[in-house]
């Protein structure tokens, strides 16, 4: 495995003295009196490994939202505190997956899936989500599962397209994995960063869902501490074992005196996440209108830290070409779409994605940049 195109892109930017839009990190932290409570986890002498299944108090906070924002009722053994939501994810496919084993995807995905499955020994089988709308279609879905398929891996809100599915999109999946007694695990990390009114649905509250279905989230996301990496998966006791059995191999555990302050935030810091999306919706506005006025044509995404362009007429092979451009002409960096889906797929050719998660001086200036120079091929 290489490195990651986060790594690759964000490297660039500081090659080339460029505006980074393109990692996903926004550039301010979370609440105060959440990074106080972590100095006096510090000086409480929470400095030690905490346990592998996760911090008392944090497993209690995780419980305590998922009843407060879903009407789920879990126990401890239900819920298994990780290093990140990335964590997760490698946790459930290589605790869930054995090789030979096919994982339905949609495609484009967020690259640690795909680096995780073959990690796992298993098959990818995507499902691509078209352009313009990013819908996704329940017949293709079934049509991509064969005898072999042993997990369905959903990511809503979506990362890279701020597609938020819809009832009948997650209707569909939950059709398909009943019928075929399938496995589903989903990535719900931007599932309080939606916008205008579209509202994220936990798969697993859906009739029949809960007891096949492994929900994984972070504090991340959620609080802006995406530095700490304290995600958790919830769900069937016999699930959330099989992530902790390959965790415990992995980190086994990790942030001791990030675990109380992320239990602090979850229980009184909720207005956070609520002022933190409509902070998020101006800026998806501004850095749309800037993107559309230079000529691309914009899909404007639902939820999420990322909008996504597409870039086709100005002429470029692909988007990584243009993004290469892009660098080099006007000092701003974003992420070409195209390494989100499979090798050689047509569908995310000349599409970039683009973070809006930045403060307003930062898209301000990257859009200053962008318009002071001609970016079209040949030029």
């Amino acid at each position: 495995m290489g490195s990651t195109i986060f790594a690759e892109m964000s490297a660039l930017a500081v090659r080339t003295g460029s505006v980074n839009l393109g990692q996903g990190f926004p550039d301010r932290s979370g609440p105060a009196s959440v990074v106080e409570a972590v100095h006096d986890a510090m000086r409480a002498g929470r400095n030690q490994y905490p346990p592998g299944h996760g911090a008392p108090e944090l497993v209690e906070a995780v419980i305590g939202h998922q009843r407060r924002h879903y009407g789920l009722e879990l126990t401890a053994d239900q819920v298994v505190v990780t290093t990140g939501a990335t964590e997760a994810i490698a946790g459930a496919l290589l605790g869930l997956v054995d090789p030979g084993d096919e994982v339905v995807i949609c495609e484009p995905y967020y690259d640690s899936y795909r680096a995780m499955i073959q990690f796992a020994g298993a098959v990818r089988r995507p499902v691509t989500l078209r352009a313009p709308g990013f819908r996704l279609v329940a017949a293709e879905v079934e049509a991509a599962v064969t005898d072999r398929t042993k997990l369905i891996l959903l990511n809503s809100p979506h990362n890279p397209t701020g597609r938020v599915l819809d009832e009948e999109e997650l209707a569909g999946v939950a059709d398909v994995a009943r019928r075929h007694d399938l496995v589903v695990v989903t990535d719900e990390v931007y599932e309080h960063l939606t916008f205008d009114g579209h509202a994220h649905v936990p798969l697993a509250t859906l009739p029949g869902m809960f007891d096949r279905t492994l929900t994984i989230s972070s504090s991340g996301k959620t609080f802006s501490f995406t530095g700490w990496k304290i995600g958790w998966a919830t769900g069937p006791a016999d699930l959330v074992a099989a992530v902790e059995g390959a965790k415990n191999w992995l980190s086994y555990s990790s942030g001791a005196p990030f675990q109380p302050a992320i239990a602090h935030a979850l229980e009184h810091e909720e207005s956070f996440h609520r002022e933190l999306r409509d902070d998020l919706a101006r800026k998806r506005d501004f850095l749309c209108e800037g993107l559309e006025a230079l000529g691309m044509e914009v899909h404007v995404p639902q939820g999420t830290y990322f909008v996504t362009t597409d870039v086709s007429s100005f002429g470029h092979a692909d988007g990584i070409a243009f993004c290469a451009a892009m660098a080099d002409r006007a000092q701003v960096v974003a992420i070409p779409t195209q390494v989100f889906y499979e090798d050689g797929s047509p569908h995310g050719r000349h599409l970039i994605r683009w973070a809006f998660c930045k403060e307003q001086d930062v898209l301000v200036e990257g859009l200053r940049r962008l318009q002071g120079v001609d970016l079209r091929a040949g030029r």
